[in-house]
């Protein structure tokens, strides 16, 4: 397990802002999934535990073993850290082939052992036909995977992941997943996964921490986090875009119901533990959870289209009452055919399972 308690501060300077991190966390073995926008401090969180860069203040441990401690003028070394570390750009050394890179990576490990540990990895990923390769020979997906086997060779006790994915085709992400889903259920070490990608993140994730401005804001399962987030913030980050204000009319936890005053009108809800009636709460939803409707009905309310995306295979519209849907196309053009021959108003349908409170 890994244990950080960490703060560092950048100050202003001419032509940039002071940024400040200031966190505490756990993560044990399993994937831990570091989300937040670009500049959160998810990246300088890896090299704070890597050891290239020195906090300000705060204790790092990783199975109760000290790699940083402010007061104690602890701070060792990278090197004997015992840190995997996947970066963004792959770092493989480029005139080295792929099995030599994983013999520089295997350097700690006694000398009869190397050449069966490098097999072994090769194998494990699916490399051995390319290991006689330079790192320019090889796909994206293939220098991650072989950045990701030099990282594991020397036995590390946490594997530090920044953005794996970054830069990969869908096809080359599906694979790289698909090697990052054997590793997690391979070794028993925490693994801290950075991404701004929300479906690698449930896809991946045992646990999430949830960054903005430096801090964590949240921190759980990612559905859990997905099914309440705390604050306003945490909502947009996971991509519950669609957030309204409502007021509590009725509450049956009998049928895990609720009623709620929205849109001058009213929407049924699950029922809200810790709720009263009267309460003025937020309500958020995904725009993939709001559906296209004909016509008026339960749990629809009017809107005026305000702006439409058209993309591969969905569309992104835009409303003047601040909602956004995410519809597949045959949908948008049965609501977009239907409005335009009766001259009406669209109508949105949202769900009463999505609704979720935030707070």
């Amino acid at each position: 397990m890994i244990e950080a308690r960490i703060a560092k501060r950048f100050g202003a300077g001419a032509e940039s802002a002071a940024f400040e991190l200031d966190l505490a966390f756990e993560a044990k073995p399993g994937v831990t999934v570091l989300f937040g926008a670009s500049g959160a401090g998810k990246t300088l969180t890896l090299d704070c535990i890597a050891g290239f860069c020195r906090p300000d203040a705060g204790r790092i441990l990783l199975n109760d073993r000290i790699l940083f401690d402010a007061e104690a003028g602890v701070d060792q070394p990278p090197r004997e850290r015992h840190c995997g570390y996947v970066f963004q750009q792959h770092a493989l050394f480029p005139h080295m082939k792929l099995r030599d890179n994983l013999m520089f990576g295997a350097e700690r490990l006694p000398r009869l052992e190397r050449h069966r540990a490098v097999n072994e990895m090769l194998e494990r990923f699916q490399l051995a036909p390319l290991a006689g390769r330079y790192p320019h020979e090889l796909s994206g997906g293939q220098k991650q995977r072989g950045s990701i086997a030099r990282a594991l060779i020397a036995g590390p006790e946490v594997l530090l992941l920044d953005e794996p994915a970054r830069g990969l085709d869908l096809a080359l992400r599906d694979d790289l997943h698909q090697a990052l889903f054997a590793l997690r259920d391979g070794v028993s070490i925490p693994i801290l996964l950075v991404t701004h990608d929300l479906e690698e993140a449930f896809a991946l994730g045992d646990a999430l921490l949830l960054y903005a401005g430096g801090r964590i804001v949240q921190r759980g399962a990612p559905r859990d986090i997905s099914a309440r987030p705390v604050s306003r913030e945490a909502a947009v980050l996971m991509g519950l875009t669609n957030i309204f204000d409502s007021e509590i009319r009725a509450l049956d936890p009998g049928r895990n119901t609720s009623r709620l005053r929205a849109f001058n009108g009213e929407l049924s809800g699950p029922y809200f533990p810790g709720r009263f009636l009267g309460d003025r709460v937020q309500v958020c939803l995904p725009p993939s959870s709001v559906r296209l409707a004909s016509g008026p009905g339960e749990n629809r309310v009017p809107a005026e289209l305000a702006r439409c995306t058209l993309l591969a295979g969905s569309a992104v519209l835009e409303f003047s009452n601040g909602l956004a849907v995410h519809a597949p196309l045959r949908d948008y053009a049965a609501a977009r055919d239907s409005a335009a021959k009766d001259n009406k108003e669209w109508y949105l349908e949202m769900p009463p399972g999505e609704l979720r409170l935030i707070g």
